[in-house]
């Protein structure tokens, strides 16, 4: 094994979604949350073909020459990927089915076409009549399918077959049925129950689900003005709908006549098909219903705690201005964030309000603190990234929601990303302007902050308020490149200060000083950080890392080879959230050095992306933060090692272990300090 040797992101991101989908098999997973992991599975993978695949068939079609730059084989990574597809398929159809078998056990059924009984059957009949029958579409054979949509493929004698469209937007995938128990049924069964209906005048043999995943990427001419950007993006959207195939999905029971016949219509290869079972969207498994007195087989809820300070103060701005406030969510309750927007909506002395826009929900108490604001004659700068994949619709929506209410809207750079996750409120104080910050790891989202573990930093401290003045300065085009004293900007100085910090530990080592770098990411990709890494290993640095999803870095957990050393290890910890947040960690001669902020380890979070890390200054919330990050890196109970062979093992638990899942373990520490402050 070579040392500069990487994994390869999309076989790797295959085994993330693996730990995904050993969970839902997982008997300590309680037994409706375990279909919740099911439709993640799913949805991942759905997203992988759109994007990942999707790219490599781009490759694959390029120019030899071109090709052979790009130092791998996309064919060749392409059979690999879709064996191993093939292989947790089967998995996935193994779990569902054990799954559901046990949902049995407790009363709770998912009935078919096959075991219906008369009262059922003449119930869907009279919905199917009432409010499916007209929102179903019918299409000839040779139809143009809808990226992510679900189909029947009918057939009819003769080699013939139609199309039918199931109308999962207009009804829920899944239907109560009268009888004991809690029965249901999916919608694609009541169509199969009336199928005759909808052909009337054809001989129908027999249906099966089919389902078309289409390239995701929005490939835009370069030749673009900026003020064209948006206009450009929004007129796209409908291409992602139709584009390039990337695969078929269905029923593995359809003869080989009906595949042959879509492969021809559709203009399918082999590497495009995918078999799978009688249904298809398991995302949908997200919206199953969960029946009433079924709580034991839920997670326990945790309702979000209260911020200690920021939920109870009568003045936000006085708490922040008098110590750096540390939030962390879900555990902590969002609200602390439209609480800090609305303040400044509404405070007379507040002048101005800047912030990022990544992923803004549909429906938001933010918004509403926004449009307040500007309701109130405050000067409102947004950074709306109008390339935020799947979500630019909603994104570009907002942004000329508040532009025609008087915002200073600038949408993102062609090519550069704002991904960053910042926002700055400009006050006058004794005539004094004053400027309160925040920074996080996540995005400014209600929604997904009740299931993405992130952190947030108030501060108004100087230094950082003045270097993240300067970050906005870049975004307003007034500034080309900023002049930084404390905070990590991509891409300006983020990869070089990290660098740095890695080099100053090996430094470290090499004169036999303690050395150690801790670092929690998504995903590890980056090569140059990875050399560091392996240079920081070998010469003695303990390295810690916890990574969710793919990690390229040949890690020597457990068999070091061609003399690497052991002092490397990586975990991955899937579990009730999902792990969000980054952190950043350097032993640093023992005056520790943290950072947390929107960057992965990623060459384009470091080169092409506009990402901002900010150091954790304040010494009671460095330890806060620090304990969290331990609990973390001990967990023995959801980690899962990532190792060279990729087995996805969890982390021993030897005799004499406390039994660790630092998620819960999180909850419980911020509850009792808590109840400590009050």
């Amino acid at each position: 094994m070579k040392k500069d040797n990487l994994k390869h992101r999309d076989i790797n991101w295959l085994y993330f979604n693996e730990r995904v989908l050993l969970e839902a098999k997982s008997a300590d997973t309680p037994l409706l949350e375990r279909l919740k992991f099911l439709a993640i599975f799913s949805s991942n993978l759905d997203e992988y073909f759109k994007v990942r695949v999707s790219q490599l068939r781009q490759i694959k079609n390029l120019d030899k020459k071109f090709r052979k730059k790009l130092m791998f084989k996309a064919n060749s990574t392409l059979q690999h990927i879709l064996q191993i597809i093939n292989q947790q398929q089967v998995e996935f159809g193994k779990v569902i089915a054990s799954t559901l078998s046990e949902l049995e056990e407790h009363n709770i059924f998912i009935r078919n076409t096959s075991n219906f009984t008369p009262e059922q059957k003449n119930f869907l009949e009279e919905l199917f009549d009432k409010d499916i029958k007209e929102a179903c579409e019918i299409h000839d054979g040779n139809a143009i399918l809808t990226d992510g949509a679900l189909y029947l493929a009918v057939t009819h004698p003769n080699s013939e077959y139609s199309i039918v469209k199931i109308p999962t937007e207009e009804q829920d995938r899944f239907i109560a049925l009268p009888g004991n128990g809690h029965q249901f049924c999916y919608v694609d069964d009541i169509i199969r129950l009336n199928i005759e209906k909808l052909l009337p005048t054809k001989e129908i043999t027999d249906c099966y689900s089919i389902k078309l995943s289409r390239d995701a990427e929005l490939y835009l001419d370069d030749d673009y003005s900026d003020v064209e950007l948006v206009e450009k993006i929004y007129n796209s959207l409908d291409k992602r709908l139709f584009g390039q195939a990337t695969r078929l999905l269905y029923d593995e029971t359809m003869p080989s006549w009906l595949l042959d016949a879509m492969k021809r219509d559709f203009k399918l290869g082999d590497v495009d098909l995918s078999p799978g079972g009688t249904y298809h969207n398991l995302s949908d498994f997200f919206s199953f219903p969960a029946p009433e007195g079924t709580e034991h087989l839920q997670y326990v809820e945790k309702p979000a705690l209260p911020h200690p300070e920021l939920s109870f103060t009568d003045d936000i701005f006085k708490s922040i201005a008098t110590k750096d406030q540390l939030v962390h969510f879900p555990y902590q309750d969002f609200k602390v964030v439209e609480d800090f927007l609305s303040a400044a909506a509404t405070d007379p002395t507040v002048t101005a309000i800047k912030m990022t826009i990544y992923r803004i929900a549909k429906s938001s108490s933010l918004a509403d603190a926004i449009l307040t604001a500007l309701d109130n004659n405050k000067e409102v700068t947004l950074f709306v990234e109008a390339q935020a994949r799947f979500d630019e619709a909603n994104n570009i929506k907002w942004g000329r929601i508040f532009e025609e209410k008087g915002a200073k809207v600038i949408f993102s750079i062609p090519q550069v990303k704002v991904h960053s996750k910042i926002a700055m409120v400009y006050r006058t104080e004794a005539e004094i302007e004053k400027r309160y910050a925040y920074i996080g790891t996540g995005n400014f989202n209600a929604k997904t902050s009740k299931i993405y573990c992130d952190h947030g930093l108030f501060t108004a401290h100087k230094k950082i308020t003045k270097d993240l003045g300067q970050v906005f300065q870049v975004l307003e085009r007034k500034l080309i490149v900023p002049k930084l004293k404390r905070l990590l900007v991509s891409p300006f100085t983020t990869r070089i200060t990290f660098m740095n910090l890695i080099q100053n530990e090996i430094n470290s080592a090499l004169n036999g000083k303690k050395a150690s770098i801790t670092a929690k990411m998504n995903s590890l990709e980056d090569s140059n950080m990875i050399k560091a890494l392996y240079r920081a290993a070998n010469a003695g640095v303990n390295v810690r890392l916890i990574v969710r999803g793919f990690c390229c870095y040949l890690t020597a957990n457990e068999n070091p080879g061609d003399g690497m050393k052991e002092n490397v290890f990586i975990t991955s910890i899937v579990d009730r959230y999902l792990e969000h947040g980054r952190i950043y960690l350097f032993e640093n001669g023992g005056n520790e050095l943290m950072y947390i902020g929107s960057a992965d380890w990623m060459t384009r979070n470091l080169d092409r992306r506009i990402e901002v890390l900010t150091p954790i200054l304040d010494e009671d919330i460095f330890n806060e933060l620090k304990h969290i990050l331990t609990l973390q890196l001990n967990d023995n109970q959801k980690a899962r090692v990532l190792d060279i062979n990729n087995t996805n093992k969890k982390v021993s638990l030897n005799d004499g272990d406390t039994p660790i899942r630092s998620q819960y373990a999180i909850y419980d520490y911020l509850k009792n300090k808590l109840n400590e402050n009050r």
